[in-house]
């Protein structure tokens, strides 16, 4: 439960500390003093949106700090993994906002996302406003409320439901993009076909298309080349020997070598030029010999020279067709492997739409199956939940308004069969409608208590906030609502917003939010009443003075009677 909620910088309140226990705390107030901020702080530590324009005036952040015991395990857990800890065996959550509009949160003093708070405090805190009431008006609403009342004959095969139904989403939309797109399909395997077979007969290798090139060059420069090898190897080593000087490389090496070896024996670096001139003789018969082999090899074959192109051609056709970017061959090949994938894919497109057919007709029959069980555990707890809200309001003096839940058949959709229904009859002889065209205002609000008395049995929520859900009633109704409140109360945490007196007399401990005003800035702040000062403001409250008698002997019978039902007598002071 919440231990305390302090607020700064937050509307008219400037600095404000409200101190919880277990049971029942009324919140009351003169208009405008700021009450309902009680409310919009916890609805920040619970996450929820959060305008910058509450943050006061003058103030550069507002500040929101709530203080929890008793945090169940799994939450102190989530704190821990993302670095926050507990104080004290408490947990901190808190929640900053600008005046400019950033927004931060804190959880066990760690900063966490926004989301994260309504993640970890939805179980520990929930808010019961006006907007909660005419939401009870949503189809979704009445359907959750009474799941949520039926308990596990319905949230169980539920769940089960909502996977089958997803996954029967999924088949039904692949089954549907097969057989609408069928002639699509044909039409691509054709074409996967054909190109496959373009490319098999072919039967291009890796690389051939580089290799085909530079042998086409070759045989089309045939002449040329071994033109260049035969007059290179003859300036190399010419066969001239009538010359009296040589005058290929060879002979003028070796003439060379001669002359330095006759005098080489009178210098050192002679005989080392001379023997590097040898060298070059050597190296010179060698490129010589490797040149006429060369020549000799080199062969004009036309008919060579045709089959080559001719087949460079169909690769470059390929290429065209299939190829990517770089234009190669390799690429026709990986082209080839993704569309012989894509074709099995594709021819085994039929055996496909049998296997989905089958899965398909599998969800159905489960479907209706879990449908039919969902359907009959709602009808059963419709009926109760009818009969305990009418005896509910009938407390709330409403004796003779009846709530029936109706449960309708329908097509099948992600939460069932069902579309639920809560109709409402005031008076004995009318006849049920839609909650939505025939509950008032403060029917509604009893119709909300009500239910939040009897789900309290079934939703455990640590702490209850209840932001005016009197609004709209009035006395005996209003002592009613109070009764119901600290009955709830028991089993809860329950704090609640109220301008009621009927309503605030039933609490363990009342807080008001008091205004100040120097003349310039309104300021609010929160104060625990004692006895004496709680019976100023349940006077206040009802006639809107602290000193009439008249209001403060009403509010002493008010107290006396919520001591009642606390089995705790109040000494009247008159």
């Amino acid at each position: 439960m919440l231990s305390e909620i302090r607020i700064i910088g937050l509307g008219v309140i400037e600095d404000a500390t409200l101190d919880l226990d277990p049971g029942f705390t009324a919140v009351t107030g003169e208009t405008g003093a700021g009450k309902t901020m009680v409310v919009t702080g916890v609805n920040m530590l619970l996450g929820g949106r959060a305008d910058s324009g509450l943050v006061r005036h003058g103030v550069r952040r507002a500040r929101v700090e709530g203080r929890a015991t008793n945090v169940p395990k799994s939450i102190v857990q989530q704190a821990e993994d993302r670095g926050g800890e507990m104080d004290d065996e408490e947990l901190l959550i808190a929640r900053e906002l600008s005046s400019e509009g950033r927004s931060r949160a804190f959880l066990g003093g760690a900063s966490v996302p926004v989301s994260v708070l309504g993640d970890v405090t939805g179980d520990l805190v929930a808010i019961h406003g006006q907007a909660d009431q005419w939401r009870l008006l949503q189809p979704a609403r009445q359907r959750e409320t009474l799941d949520t009342f039926a308990g596990k004959p319905v949230l169980v095969p539920l769940q089960e439901y909502a996977a089958s139904y997803k996954r029967h989403r999924e088949v039904e939309a692949e089954l549907t993009e097969l057989t609408t797109r069928q002639r699509d399909r044909l039409a691509e395997a054709d074409r996967l076909r054909f190109g496959l077979e373009e490319v098999a007969k072919a039967e291009p290798l890796p690389g051939e298309d580089t290799e085909l090139a530079a042998e086409e060059d070759r045989l089309a420069y045939a002449d040329g080349l071994r033109t260049a090898a035969t007059n290179a190897a003859d300036a190399l080593a010419s066969e001239d020997l009538e010359a009296t000087r040589p005058s290929d490389v060879l002979g003028l090496l070796a003439l060379a070598k001669q002359l330095l070896d006759g005098e080489r024996e009178h210098d050192a670096k002679l005989a080392e030029l001379a023997d590097r001139a040898g060298e070059l003789g050597y190296l010179a018969a060698d490129l010589a010999g490797e040149l006429s082999s060369y020549a000799a090899d080199v062969d004009t074959d036309p008919a060579r020279l045709s089959v080559v192109s001719e087949r460079r051609s169909l690769l470059t056709n390929l290429i065209r067709k299939y190829g990517g970017e770089q234009g190669t061959v390799d690429e026709v090949l990986d082209w080839a492997k993704r569309s012989a994938e894509r074709l099995a894919e594709l021819d085994g497109s039929d055996e496909r739409v049998e296997l989905l057919t089958g899965e398909l007709a599998e969800l159905d029959a489960n479907l209706a199956e879990l449908g039919r069980q969902i359907r009959e555990a709602r009808i059963e707890a419709a009926q109760r939940l009818g009969v305990l809200v009418s005896e509910e309001l009938t407390g709330l003096a409403m004796p003779h308004a009846t709530l029936s839940v109706e449960v309708h058949e329908t097509s099948a959709g992600p939460f069932g069969i069902d579309e639920i229904e809560f109709c409402f009859a005031a008076n004995p002889g009318s006849p049920a409608r839609p909650l939505q065209k025939s509950a008032s205002g403060g029917e509604l609000s009893r119709v909300m208590l009500a239910l939040e008395v009897i789900l309290s049995d079934t939703h455990k929520v640590p702490t209850l906030v209840f932001d005016e859900i009197d609004a709209g009633i009035g006395g005996r109704a209003a002592v009613e609502v109070g009764k119901r409140l600290a009955r709830l109360a028991e089993k809860a945490q329950v704090i609640v917003v109220t301008h009621l007196p009927q309503v605030a007399a039933f609490a363990d401990r009342h807080a008001v939010v008091l205004k100040s005003d120097d003349g310039s800035v309104t300021t609010s702040g929160l104060v625990a009443l004692d006895d004496d000062a709680r019976l100023k403001e349940l006077s206040r409250m009802m006639a809107g003075l602290e000193n009439s008698d008249a209001a403060q002997a009403h509010a002493e019978e008010l107290l006396a009677l919520a001591a009642e039902r606390h089995n705790k007598p109040k000494k009247k002071k008159r």
